[in-house]
């Protein structure tokens, strides 16, 4: 065994061999040789468990690519051609071309992220963004912080640490990525109070609950599934007189904030932000990335009195937005001021998209390839974590298992293209749908979809 060890290259060997001479002139030396060392580790350990050493060529071709990867820039752009509108492992939502100028001008230089021009002293950076939400919204007063998920957190610290908090149980619900309204309750200090059943809660339920010790009472919105039949909740009018009667702050997690009405896209109602102001619910939560169609962030906003106390807590500052992020969402909230969101924001580009225009492109797709695949009907979804179980109708591209020989090898080289191409798979064919890819887009798909043909 120890003979068999001894044909493990050195670290100096594989450095000094041709193939790999120019690593040193790109990177420095330290970082080389600890990859490397990382890699004889783990070769040793194969060996040690049965496996043969590989001959000095493919050592350094592993190595070489290993290189690659780790120097890859990331995330790296791809294109959306699934159908599923945000997307949560593909960066939920792409931002419109001004918001992408606003972050790119605001990465150029310095910025007055928190200076106050006019008057020649600090500033605060959610003072823009406070003042567009407010017109929006109709709100008192917003801050805003780097998501939802921190937007709950902080609010429950500020308000409710070592007090109670109210929640229906059908609403102790995980956000997604393993996160759970239970767990950022228990983490900022409050104490889990559930009411009613998983399908039916009165608001005679939150009412029996009120202590002395209770904090606020936490309304949450579940954005990500939907529970139907024999079910019951409290109007948010009588949550709100509730709050009101009782001195306790009423939290609305509205988790993906919407300011459009979903019912004109023929799509479920969803409630918007600017109904629970009109109900006068003192705080509400919600993310800027999903239908609104901005950055990652949480918005907070309500009465000022509570959204003071928000933003004065120590925890505001840990999970504060960033001025990239800032820059984004300041420009994506404009969109909602000057009346254009449906011809500039993505998101909404895609759900308001007419079936016959997204047919055309599919069939202008299928042209260029010399009409080698179908265009068939198909369901759109809005995904993200918002309006589960809606679907929009649309017109896919697909492409059988002969044309393509076979759809998990096709995809798979989709996906390595030199901007990968991420599809779905449906009874042995592949589907493109041209809801999800960006009409600016179109040329590169059909000629990636080409070079993968030829492939």
């Amino acid at each position: 065994m120890t003979t068999k060890y001894r044909s493990i290259p050195s670290v100096e060997k594989i450095l000094s061999h041709k193939s790999t001479e120019f690593f040193l002139d790109k990177y420095t030396r330290g970082f080389l040789v600890g990859l490397i060392r990382e890699y004889l580790n783990e070769l040793r350990e194969n060996v040690t468990n049965g496996s043969e050493i590989p001959d000095l060529e493919t050592i350094i071709n592993e190595i070489s690519m290993r290189l690659s990867l780790i120097t890859t820039h990331s995330p790296k752009s791809v294109i959306n051609a699934t159908g599923i509108i945000i997307h949560t492992n593909l960066g939920r939502v792409p931002l419109s071309q001004e918001s992408i100028k606003a972050i790119i001008n605001c990465a150029a230089g310095y910025t007055d992220l928190e200076f106050d021009l006019n008057l020649n002293r600090r500033g605060s950076r959610h003072a823009n963004t406070e003042h567009l939400l407010r017109h929006i919204t109709g709100a008192e007063r917003a801050i805003v912080v780097n998501n939802n998920a921190s937007a709950l957190l902080v609010t429950l610290s500020a308000l409710s640490s070592r007090q109670d908090v109210i929640v229906s149980r059908g609403e102790a619900v995980e956000i997604g990525g393993g996160f759970r309204i239970p767990d950022i309750i228990k983490q900022s200090g409050a104490n889990l109070i559930e009411v009613g059943t998983t399908n039916r809660t009165y608001i005679e339920d939150y009412g029996s609950a009120i202590t002395q010790n209770t904090g606020a009472i936490l309304k949450v919105h579940t954005s990500n599934f939907k529970v139907t039949g024999f079910v019951h909740e409290p109007s948010l009018s009588d949550l709100v007189k509730l709050s009101n009667d009782s001195d306790i702050p009423l939290i609305h997690d509205l988790g993906s904030g919407c300011f459009i009405d979903t019912s004109v896209f023929s799509l479920s109602h969803e409630p918007t932000v600017q109904e629970s102001i009109k109900n006068d619910v003192p705080l509400v939560l919600f993310s800027g990335d999903k239908l609104l169609g901005g950055p990652q962030s949480g918005i907070i906003i309500g009465n000022k009195k509570l959204v003071d106390k928000v933003s004065y807590h120590p925890t505001a500052r840990a999970v504060r937005i960033d001025k990239l992020s800032i820059a984004g969402l300041n420009a994506t909230l404009m969109h909602y001021l000057e009346n254009n969101v449906l011809d500039k924001i993505p998101v909404w580009r895609m759900i308001s998209a007419s079936i016959d225009e997204i047919k055309n492109r599919a069939l202008s797709w299928n042209q260029q390839l010399g009409d080698i695949g179908e265009i068939a009907p198909g369901l759109s979804a809005v995904g993200g974590g918002s309006l589960p179980g809606d679907t929009l109708p649309t017109m896919t591209l697909r492409l059988d298992k002969k044309v393509c020989n076979g759809p998990e090898h096709f995809t798979k080289i989709l996906r390595e293209g030199p901007v990968p191409v991420i599809a779905r798979i449906d009874e042995q064919s592949v589907i493109l749908d041209p809801r999800t890819v960006l009409p600016e887009q179109d040329d590169q798909v059909v000629e990636l979809l080409k070079i993968a043909l030829r492939k």
